[in-house]
């Protein structure tokens, strides 16, 4: 097995960044009691700026007074982890999250379907910075081995057991994610490397360490098995957004929209399956306004799902102001993609059908686009339905004479001198069960125009022409 770890160094910043339109402004997340605000994490900016993890709240604004706090969450950075093993699970079947600030993934199954290590860690890296998340990557052969050497450099990857042996005997104890203290203990006594360790009589160092550290060494270096806890996704979606304001405004509502758009069609690609329901939830001070988006069919674009949450957006009354946005969809039915010709010669703007229909049901209402099937009565207006959706099959039509494809909301009178009868009469009787008995004789008609029409008269004669559609 190989195993590539992807570390996670600034994953609590990163969980708040990636929701901001400017991440590059200068912020900070602050932590600790209200009697000694510290700095948890801070950005690029704030850190050009002099300040750094660690440093009071007081001291940071003493040297720059201007720069945005937002609380620290362990509960969001634990949402993002989980979100992060989701993805991960996209790329490989065995993922792990039961350490903190990274994931692991066995890779060498992935080749086959990916490509070899460096396609495969491009592709991730990739992703990983559209996600908007800050990252290291390393492989190894052993998921510990992946970790320490993803801490150490970017990139490093190793391939044989052969070689990862001497490599991991020059790591620093301080940096071989011994657990605990162990590694600073070690430190202070003089051992620098891990070689220097594995020298140390085993019973020596359990004694004075305990198994623990022993235990590790082992698994790092692949001597015992490691018994990884896998992730196993969810069978729904659920993200949540906090604002960190009060947003009055559709538009300033569209960047968090954006995102958890984004982060849904992750989520569904993992699990290869669409979405056909889903809620935007618009979170006011102790009330919600819940924004349905329900499709015909499963769907999983980004930009399709984007335009037609935004759609249903604009058309809600917001009541309040807006405090967090929360995405949920639990219908998450198989997604099978639509087919399409080895030469596609669809113009390059033109939008596939399902998608045109979606946006039209967004921008125009439910209701107003749907399929036309026939119908068992013989009455030209009685003879087609409505049918919502594409699940429903459509049988064939009835046998019937020529019928025109415009047919007239209510029937006309057709006054021509020069009216040529082409064929018929059918005649047509029916709706005694109803009250709207219907009596007719149609003709295809020629006016002196040139045009066909499709008349009835009553029964038997010949004037009285009452029109009821027209032929292309």
């Amino acid at each position: 097995m190989l195993w590539a770890c992807v570390l996670l160094p600034q994953l609590a910043l990163d969980a708040v960044l990636r929701r901001l339109p400017d991440p590059g402004a200068p912020l900070a997340l602050v932590a600790g009691p209200a009697q000694l605000r510290t700095l948890h994490a801070v950005n690029a900016g704030a850190a050009r700026a002099g300040l750094a993890a660690g440093m009071r709240l007081t001291a940071a604004r003493a040297l720059l007074p201007e720069f945005a706090t937002v609380e620290h969450e362990p509960q969001a950075e634990a949402r993002c982890h989980r979100f992060l093993a989701a993805w991960a699970y996209r790329h490989s079947s065995l993922v792990s999250a039961q350490w903190p600030g990274c994931i692991v993934l066995e890779v060498r199954a992935s080749f086959g379907l990916l490509g070899p290590w460096p396609h495969l860690e491009a592709r991730l890296r990739n992703e990983l910075t559209a996600l908007g998340f800050a990252h290291r990557i390393a492989m190894a052969p052993t998921p510990r081995a992946a970790c320490v050497l993803a801490g150490l450099r970017d990139g490093l990857a190793v391939s044989h057991a052969d070689a990862l042996r001497p490599l991991l005997d020059r790591v620093p104890v301080r940096r071989a994610l011994l657990p605990g203290d162990t590694g600073e203990r070690l430190h202070r006594m003089g051992i620098r490397d891990l070689r220097s360790l594995r020298a140390l009589p085993r019973d020596s160092v359990r004694r004075r360490f305990g198994g623990d550290p022993l235990a590790h060494l082992d698994r790092l270096y692949g001597t015992a098995d490691d018994a990884l806890a896998y992730y196993t996704p969810p069978d729904h979606f659920d993200a949540r957004v906090e604002l960190g304001h009060e947003v009055e405004s559709h538009t300033a509502l569209l960047f968090p929209l954006r995102r958890l758009i984004v982060d849904l069609c992750t989520y569904l690609s993992i699990r290869d399956g669409g979405v056909q329901r889903f809620v935007l939830r618009l979170e006011h001070d102790g009330a919600h306004t819940d924004v349905e988006v329900g499709l015909l069919a499963a769907e999983r674009a980004p930009a399709m799902l984007f335009e037609l949450t935004r759609s249903r957006l604009e058309r809600a009354q917001i009541p309040g102001p807006v405090v967090a946005l929360r995405l949920l969809a639990r219908e998450l039915p198989a997604f099978v993609p639509a087919t399409r010709d080895l030469f596609d010669v669809r113009a390059q703007q033109a939008l596939p059908w399902p998608q045109l229909r979606e946006r039209l049901r967004a921008r125009l209402g439910d209701e107003a686009v749907y399929r036309v099937a026939p119908a068992g009565d013989p009455r030209p207006e009685r003879a087609w339905r409505r049918v919502p959706g594409d699940g429903a099959g459509i049988g064939a039509a009835p046998v019937r004479p020529p019928r025109p494809l415009w047919l007239l909301p209510q029937a006309v009178p057709l006054r021509d001198a020069r009216l040529r009868i082409v064929s018929g009469p059918e005649r047509l009787e029916s709706g005694w069960w109803d009250g709207e008995d219907a009596r007719r004789d149609y003709y295809v008609l020629e006016t002196s125009r040139g045009q066909r029409a499709w008349a009835f008269a009553r029964p038997g004669e010949r004037d009285g022409w009452m029109l009821h559609g027209w032929f292309a």
